[in-house]
């Protein structure tokens, strides 16, 4: 199955796994099961799914042929290039090709000057008015090429000012950047840019990122701090006929070997026609082939089996004129099966694990509710069986003792309430270590002091007083949280004990996850910005800039995803008390009515024992239907990219988002409204 086959397949199991749990939703509505917690989960789901991206990096120094495999990989159906391939530097910034539904065709440009402000890439994905948009006429290659030549161009500026916007500029004049016989140097014109294009790969949700050698990668590290890391498959080219050189081991060691070992890393050693030799038989062509690809693995420390010799432009050639022997001779159906066998299980393996884990979290949910209310049903059953033949003074006693065992819930949810004040002050102490507007004073304070700073180990003490600072308010925040688990923790044990309510354990929680991506986004910044060399190749103000640009805007983003699991986790644990505490509250009441209405002779026992029934039916087949939904999604779920899918889902799969978790409210504002929402579910 070919690379767009599958992943054709894999968009539709999601499509029937969005209808699935939608469905799932519909019946929950149906049988008066659904509720805040079970919504709020199935929509974040849904939309996770809808909103899922398969994102593909290409990444290489200028020259190897990039462009070139992404047209001849995706683009061959057009008939011709539509990414601008020729010789020397084609794709000057980093472009991602994606598409957006609603959205016209369009090149969006964002221009090298925003690199002097402390705004990141993704602050400028969210202000329409900062790029300048380009339509795309996806009805000529002719026009879509002369548009796209557009992130090839270049703008020629002092020494002074490349520097202020990053670039390194060479004295030696054989660097990519250096002054040329008028004193300026030619940088790119422009920073990012975005391509939204209706290519049916890119409808169903992938994404491509095109990124332009080292000097530029070297120059936006938020590449290498959140696109390149995030990527679920890497392709590294190289050219045949070079190898290995020093700046291609550059990149590859400072920006992709760390991450080689996972699957959807692959080294690509493209431009093997150059090895075609008419003068040298097959076999000598294919063993000097083979030599170049060990000697590639053996410098970049890697198994040959990544290494997938191919010729793009050959490739490309033999799809448009339909030459399947220039096409197995270009080689490029093994890399793209290699694509396919790794690239799209691995993504199916990540979503598949986060619709089972959430989707058997809700089931567990749902059904402790139908089971509790089975096991009262039950009781409420057995208590007026035993009326059979009673005395007007039995029903009296029983109903006296109905009464007590509710007065007794009552006042042990008095204790319950008391302690959701205290949840409520745990929860407020937590977001502020969480909040985003403190760690934006801090970051402002911290780059103030890097610029007055005069020694470099003034620079170096702020840099380190940054990281322990947000290393300590994460500890403390996992300080808050594990507080906040064990009194849950007791809550549900008194609730089990005193009471019978049917509670698990609470759900646990870790701040570990974003304790790495700090711990992460220090040691990239050790490597790269905190060192001697930065401190005596650039001025201050520049590295100073760098921080706040990189590194403070991604450690704002790991604590607003923080701020947003936490949300989630603080509802969840929440949930099963509040559900049950209401089920309990419940059921008392209809006991305590269904034997008042027998004393008052309003019903009679058999007439409300036979209503107890067909509610335990009704019931006994609500669990069935649970339990038929739950076997179905468990089905699918080991269906993803084998071309099973239902297709269903009317295209809704394609969504618009570019992110999850991003919103910015304050921690203590948002842990006191948590707390007033859950007195006022159970008010």
């Amino acid at each position: 199955m070919s690379l767009a086959q599958q992943f054709a397949a894999y968009s539709q199991w999601r499509l029937a796994v969005v209808a699935a749990a939608e469905r799932f939703r519909q019946w929950l509505i149906e049988q008066d099961l659904s509720d805040a917690q079970a919504e709020l989960r199935l929509s974040r789901l849904e939309d996770r799914i809808r909103e899922d991206k398969l994102n593909v990096a290409f990444v290489a120094e200028f020259s190897r042929g990039k462009s070139e495999l992404i047209n001849s990989i995706f683009f061959a159906a057009y008939g011709n290039r539509i990414l601008p391939s020729s010789a020397g530097r084609t794709t000057m910034c980093p472009t991602e090709l994606l598409y957006v539904r609603g959205k016209p065709p369009v090149i969006e440009l964002l221009a090298i000057q925003t690199r002097g402000g402390n705004a990141s890439v993704s602050e400028y994905k969210q202000d329409a008015d900062a790029w300048r948009r380009v339509p795309l006429d996806v009805n000529s290659a002719k026009n879509m090429q002369d548009a796209l030549r557009q992130v090839s161009e270049v703008i020629r500026v002092p020494v002074d000012e490349a520097g202020r916007l990053g670039f390194v500029v060479d004295e030696t004049q054989v660097g990519a950047f250096h002054a040329g016989a008028d004193g300026l140097v030619e940088i790119p014109r422009w920073r990012h840019a975005i391509i939204n294009f209706p290519h049916p790969l890119l409808e169903q949700g992938l994404v491509i990122l095109d990124t332009p050698g080292l000097n530029a990668i070297g120059t936006e590290p938020e590449l290498t701090l959140s696109l390149l890391p995030n990527a679920h498959a890497v392709l590294f080219i190289l050219a045949a006929d070079t190898g290995v050189t020093q700046s291609d081991l550059l990149v590859w060691q400072e920006h992709i070997a760390s991450n080689h070992g996972k699957r959807g890393r692959l080294v690509v050693l493209n431009k093997i026609d150059g090895l075609w030799d008419e003068l040298k038989r097959e076999a000598e062509i294919e063993a000097e082939i083979a030599r170049q690809a060990e000697s590639c693995a053996g410098i970049l420390g890697i198994r040959k089996d990544r290494i997938f010799p191919v010729s793009a432009q050959k490739g490309l050639v033999a799809k448009i004129n339909q030459d399947a022997g220039l096409l197995e001779k270009s080689r490029l159906p093994e890399l793209e099966a290699a694509l396919s066998n790794e690239l799209i299980p691995a993504k199916h393996d990540i979503v598949r694990d986060d619709t089972q884990r959430e989707f058997g979290e809700i089931h567990r949910h749902i059904r402790e509710i139908l089971e509790v209310r089975h096991a009262n049903l039950n009781e409420q059953l057995v208590e007026l069986s035993e009326l059979r033949g009673k005395n007007r003074g039995v029903v009296e006693y029983m109903m006296g003792k109905i009464k007590v065992e509710k007065e007794e819930f009552d006042t042990g949810l008095q204790h319950y309430y008391a302690v959701r004040s205290v949840f409520s002050r745990l929860t407020n102490k937590l977001f502020a270590h969480l909040g985003v507007r403190p760690l934006r004073r801090l970051t402002e304070k911290t780059r103030q002091t890097m610029l007055d700073a005069i020694f470099s180990r003034q620079i170096s003490r702020a840099i380190r007083v940054f990281f322990q600072e947000v290393q300590s308010r994460l500890k403390k925040s996992g300080a808050e949280i594990k507080e906040i688990h064990c009194m849950m923790d007791a809550v549900y044990k008194r609730l089990r004990v005193e009471h019978g309510l049917k509670l698990a354990s609470p759900a646990r929680f870790s701040m570990l996850i974003h304790e790495k991506e700090i711990h992460r986004l220090q040691a990239w910044c050790n490597a790269h910005l905190n060192t001697a060399v930065q401190f005596m190749t650039h001025e201050k103000k520049n590295i100073a800039h760098k921080f706040f640009a990189e590194i403070a805007m991604q450690s704002q983003k790991i604590f607003e995803r923080a701020n947003w699991d936490v949300e989630s986790w603080l509802k969840i644990i929440m949930a099963p008390v509040e559900t049950q505490a209401r089920e309990r509250q419940l059921h008392l009441k209809r006991r305590l009515d269904s034997v008042q209405r027998i004393h008052e002779a309003a019903d009679t026992l058999e007439d409300r024992i036979n209503e107890l029934g067909a509610m335990e039916d009704d019931l006994q087949q609500q669990i069935r239907s649970l339990d038929a939904i739950a076997k179905a999604m468990q089905t699918l779920m080991g269906r993803g990219g084998e071309g099973e899918g239902e297709g269903e889902g009317e295209g809704e799969g394609e969504g618009e988002g570019e992110g999850e978790g991003e919103g910015e409210g304050e921690g203590e504002g948002r842990g006191g409204g948590k707390a007033n929402g859950a007195e006022a579910s159970q008010g």
